[in-house]
This record gives C-alpha cells, sequence and structure tokens, in this order.
C-alpha cells in the first residue's frame, strides 16, 4: 500500500467494501486491499496490470460502492472531475491522495472550502486527506457531457484535449494522397488524425489503436465512418489480423513526467511489425526526440521529408524482417 495511505490507516481511517479506487498508476501499491475492491482505470496497460493481480478492473465505474479512492492526475480539470465522479459513486469516504507535483496541494485548499477535511497527512513528497461524500458540493466539477474543441469531441484529461495537436496537424499535412487501401493510426487519440486519413482515395479499412479509453470514446464520437475499427489497445503490443499498407502516427513520449523515448521506439517497431513487406510509417516527432537510429535498424529506407524548430516528419519504408 502507498506510505500516505497507510499512514491515514494508522492514524483512524477505516474503508469499508465496496470500495473503489480511481485512478491507480504502475506506482500505486494496492496489495492491501481486497481483491473484490473495484479498480478504475482506462489507460489499457495499467488497466491489465491490475487485472492480473486479480482485482476487479474497469474503464469506466460501475455501480456504487460505499468508499472511494482518489489517485490524482496532473491535468487539473481531470483530477476535479474525478472528485466529483467519486462523490456520486461513494456514500461514504472520500479518500484523495497525491504528489506535490500532481497539485495536491491547490486541490486541497479548493476541496477545503466546500467540505470539512479530515488528516491531511503529509508522506514522500506529497498529500492524503479525506472527507465525507457530498455531490451537491462538486456539482460544478463534473466533465462535460459533451467537450467540442475545433469541431471535435475531446474529454478533460486526454491528450491535446484544448485543440488540435499542432504536430498532429503537421503530419497530417505531409500525407500523400495515396495510402493503400489499409491503415492503422497508432495511438489515435480522439481521432484527429483518423478523421483526416477517411478523405484517402482507396481506403477500405481504418484502424484506431489507442490506450486511453476516454480518448477512445472521443474517436468513435469523431470518426463515424464505416470503414472505421476501433481498438482499445496497446499500440506497442497490437498486431493487426491482417498486414497494413501504412501506418501513421504521433507516439507518446510520455506515461509518467519524464519523457520516455523508449515508447516511441516501441510504437516503431510495433509499426513495422504490422506493415506489409512494402508498407510504409509516416511518423511525426518533437524535433529533439531521438528516434533516427530505431527508424534506421527497423526500415530499410527512411527520410525526414518536412519539419520545423518544434517537429520533424518522417517516412519509413521496407520494414526489416
Amino acid at each position: 500500500m502507498s506510505p500516505r495511505l497507510d499512514l491515514a490507516l494508522q492514524s483512524g481511517l477505516t474503508l469499508t467494501q465496496p470500495l473503489t479506487v480511481l485512478g491507480p498508476s504502475l506506482t500505486s501499491d494496492l496489495s492491501a486491499l481486497p481483491r473484490e475492491t473495484q479498480v478504475v482505470q482506462p489507460f489499457k496497460p495499467f488497466h491489465d496490470h491490475f487485472a492480473n493481480l486479480g482485482f476487479s478492473v474497469t474503464p469506466e465505474a460501475q455501480g456504487p460502492c460505499n468508499d472511494a479512492i482518489v489517485v490524482l492526475p496532473r491535468a487539473k480539470a481531470l483530477a476535479r472531475s474525478m472528485i466529483q465522479q467519486a462523490c456520486t459513486l461513494a456514500s461514504g469516504t472520500i479518500v484523495v491522495d497525491g504528489a506535490k507535483t500532481d497539485g495536491v496541494d491547490s486541490l486541497l485548499k479548493d476541496i477545503r472550502k466546500r467540505v470539512s477535511i479530515e488528516g491531511p497527512i503529509s508522506k514522500a513528497h506529497g498529500k492524503i486527506f479525506w472527507f465525507q461524500s457530498d455531490a451537491k458540493a462538486f456539482v460544478d466539477w463534473a466533465a462535460p457531457e459533451h467537450q467540442t474543441v475545433d469541431g471535435f469531441q475531446t474529454a478533460p484529461g486526454v491528450f491535446s484535449a484544448d485543440g488540435v495537436d499542432p504536430a498532429s496537424a503537421l503530419l497530417l499535412s505531409a500525407l500523400p494522397d495515396k495510402l493503400g487501401a489499409r491503415i492503422a493510426d497508432l495511438g489515435a487519440g480522439w481521432g484527429f488524425l483518423s478523421a483526416g486519413l477517411l478523405q484517402a482515395p482507396g481506403l477500405k479499412s481504418l484502424h484506431l489503436v489507442e490506450a486511453d479509453h476516454t480518448a477512445l470514446t472521443c474517436a468513435r464520437a469523431n470518426v463515424s465512418d464505416p470503414r472505421a475499427q476501433f481498438h482499445w489497445a496497446d499500440a506497442v503490443t497490437w498486431r493487426a489480423s491482417e498486414p497494413i499498407d501504412s501506418v501513421v502516427m504521433n507516439p507518446p513520449f510520455h506515461t509518467s513526467r519524464n519523457a520516455d523515448p523508449a515508447l516511441g521506439r516501441g510504437f516503431i517497431t510495433s509499426a513495422a511489425k504490422n506493415l506489409t513487406r512494402n508498407g510504409a510509417l509516416w511518423l511525426v516527432a518533437n524535433r529533439h526526440l531521438p528516434y533516427e537510429t530505431t527508424l534506421a535498424d527497423t526500415f530499410a529506407q527512411v527520410e525526414e521529408v518536412t519539419g520545423d524548430n518544434r517537429f520533424k516528419v518522417f517516412h519509413a519504408s521496407r520494414p526489416r524482417r
């Protein structure tokens, strides 16, 4: 169990089933909680991690509970919506656990203005506190039913929730008209690239592969073409049912606070495994990310086709087997 939650339980906090934990990450140690605890985690790799530990895991909360634990994310709007959701689900105690770098101090001040707080307890560069559920106190923190930006549906906490990502826009403008009959968008997000790809001549199937269930739900609303197929999956391990002609992607390079180029390299390797013998990858990345070596090791032909001082767009073809 996390050191802060451990201290809270020793200080008088009691938790009863049914219990729901919202948003735990790989660093969240839930080993001391009963396995019937409902874990809500929309990010597929984290979802699978807790499922493998034997917890009841779901991308969206199912049914009411007595108590709830909220593990704070970095995004303020998402954190607030999770607090509101927890109060809607739980009839008893709401526990909030977060690091200082996740804005726990600011959130604590805001919540304290609305309800009575117990704790807080400081430990390991963060705080934990709890209060009695009060759904009416946080009505205005609910996530909007439909959050629309630039004509697309998005949601709090998803990548580029406030507008079209400029790197994706650059990649879309660099794509050729013809990309083949079968296309995959790895890390499709809420569907901006895929919406543009539907205009490609000869397109028969478009695979949207996205690990964030919330983003994929938005993509379903933004991409209604029957040729689109949606996959809630980790793009690094996803395998298509048949070889793909072209893969496009703006891969993420964060699973936590620190940049992790290995994640993008995993996307590149996955693309190569899913492509036909003469298939092509179209990739956009931040200028500083070192993907050139992986591209050269994975594809016979690689070229930077466009870019600026922030981003670079690569075209790689003929994947090496």
